[in-house]
C-alpha cells in the first residue's frame, strides 16, 4: 500500500461522537461536529452525524461545498467570520454563520434577499481569547441591528475560548455568557435560540458542572477526531485517541556521527567528512516532510527519536535497532499535524470501518473496509 498515508477509522470517530453526545445530552447541550481539521471530508462528516451530532461546522466555503456535493443535507454552520467576497456562497450552502462585523451581516442580508431566503446569524462575543468577537458592551446594540435588518434573523450568541491566547473557560466565564444571552433577549425579545458555549476546550467545564446556564450547544472537533483535550493535550476518558494514524516509509538508514574537519585533498570534502562514532546509533530518513505534516505535532514510537525535518524528509534516530529500508513507521498526530496532513495532496487517505458496525450496522469479520483516496 502506498506511503505516506493517513489511516482513518470511521467507526472510532462515530463512537467518539456518540460518547460525547450521550455525556452532554443530560446537561441539555447538543453537539455540532467541526470538520475544519479534515477539510470537510464527507466520510468523516457522515460519521459524526451517525454518531449523533445535530449538525456540522466548518471554516471554509470550499469544504462546505464539498460536503453538500456529497449529499450531506444537515445544517452546516460557517464558524469563521464570513468574507464579504463569499456572502453569496455562504448563504447558499449554510443556513447559519457566526459573525462579528455588522458590515458583513449587511452583506449576508443582501445576498439572502437576492436568493429569496433568510440567513441566520450567531453573534460571537469576545470573552478573553483575543481572536474574534464583539465586545460585550456592544453586543445588544449589534443584536438590535440584526433584528431590524431584512434578510437575516438573530439565531443566537456564542464565544471561543483557548483558541489563540485565552485560558480554558471558567464557570464565571460561562455564567457571563449566559447573562449576555439574557441581556440580548431583554433588549431584542425572545430571539436567542442557540447559546454556543465554545469548542472542545469547553468540555472539561461542561462535563464537570451541573450548572450549564443557558449554554445549549458545543462545537466539537478535536475531542471527536483525536479524543484529546486541546488545552492539556491529555486523552479524554472513554474516547479513542487513534482514529487517525500516519504511516511513513523509511528510505535511508545509516550510522552517522558528528561532522568534523578531517584532512583531505579537497577542502570542501574535508568539511563534510564524518567522524566514525557509536554505530549503535543510526539515523534514518522517512519519506515525509514539512510539505506533508507538522513534525512538531507527531508522536513517534518509543524506540524512535525525532531529529529534524525538511520539506520532504523527516530524520529520526534509533539506538540498537536500525530501521529497515522499505519498512513503515506508525506516527500519532496532534490537531496541528492532522490539519496539515489532511490538506496534503501527497498523503493518501485510507478509510476503514466505513460501514457502521456495533454502533448501528454490519462489518466484515475483521471490521475493515479500506478505501484508498
Amino acid at each position: 500500500m502506498t506511503a505516506p498515508r493517513l489511516e482513518i477509522d470511521l467507526r472510532k470517530i462515530r463512537q467518539n461522537t456518540r460518547v460525547l453526545v450521550d455525556r452532554l445530552k443530560p446537561r441539555g447541550i447538543s453537539v455540532t461536529g467541526v470538520t475544519k481539521a479534515v477539510c470537510g471530508d464527507p466520510r468523516i462528516a457522515k460519521a459524526m452525524i451517525a454518531g449523533g451530532a445535530t449538525g456540522l461546522a466548518d471554516a471554509r466555503v470550499a469544504s462546505v461545498e464539498r460536503m453538500r456535493k456529497a449529499g450531506i443535507t444537515c445544517p452546516i454552520l460557517m464558524i469563521r467570520t464570513p468574507m464579504l467576497s463569499q456572502v453569496e456562497q455562504i448563504v447558499s450552502y449554510c443556513k447559519t454563520s457566526c459573525n462579528t462585523e455588522i458590515g458583513t451581516i449587511a452583506g449576508l442580508a443582501a445576498a439572502a434577499l437576492r436568493q429569496e431566503t433568510n440567513h441566520a446569524i450567531i453573534l460571537l462575543v469576545e470573552m478573553g481569547d483575543l481572536r474574534e468577537g464583539i465586545m460585550p458592551e456592544d453586543l445588544t446594540d449589534i443584536a438590535l441591528q440584526v433584528t431590524r435588518t431584512p434578510g437575516v434573523v438573530l439565531k443566537g450568541i456564542g464565544a471561543n475560548f483557548a483558541c489563540l491566547a485565552g485560558p480554558s473557560p471558567t464557570a464565571e466565564d460561562m455564567a457571563a455568557l449566559s447573562a449576555l444571552a439574557n441581556d440580548v433577549e431583554a433588549q431584542c425579545g425572545p430571539f436567542v435560540d442557540v447559546i454556543s458555549g465554545g469548542s472542545s476546550a469547553n468540555l472539561q467545564w461542561a462535563l464537570g458542572t451541573e450548572v450549564v446556564g443557558r449554554v445549549n450547544s458545543l462545537r466539537l472537533g478535536e475531542a471527536i477526531l483525536l479524543g484529546t483535550d486541546p488545552v492539556s493535550g491529555n486523552p479524554i476518558s472513554g474516547l479513542h485517541t487513534d482514529a487517525f494514524v500516519l504511516q511513513a516509509e523509511v528510505i535511508e538508514t545509516k550510522a552517522k556521527s558528528k561532522l568534523a574537519p578531517l584532512k583531505m585533498s579537497d577542502p570542501a570534502l574535508s568539511a563534510l567528512s564524518l567522524v566514525p562514532g557509536n554505530h549503535w546509533k543510526t539515523r534514518s530518513i522517512l519519506a515525509i516532510g514539512l510539505q506533508d505534516t507538522d513534525p512538531a505535532g507527531l508522536t513517534f514510537p518509543a524506540a524512535v527519536s525525532y531529529i529534524g525535518a525538511t520539506s520532504d524528509h523527516l530524520v529520526v534516530e534509533t539506538t540498537n535497532c536500525p530501521l529497515r529500508i522499505g519498512s513503515e513507521i506508525t506516527l500519532r498526530l496532534n490537531y496541528s499535524a492532522l490539519l496539515h496532513t489532511m490538506a496534503a495532496p501527497d498523503v493518501a487517505k485510507v478509510f476503514c470501518n466505513s460501514r457502521p458496525a456495533e454502533d448501528g450496522g454490519s462489518a466484515t469479520r475483521n471490521g475493515r473496509h479500506p478505501v484508498l483516496l
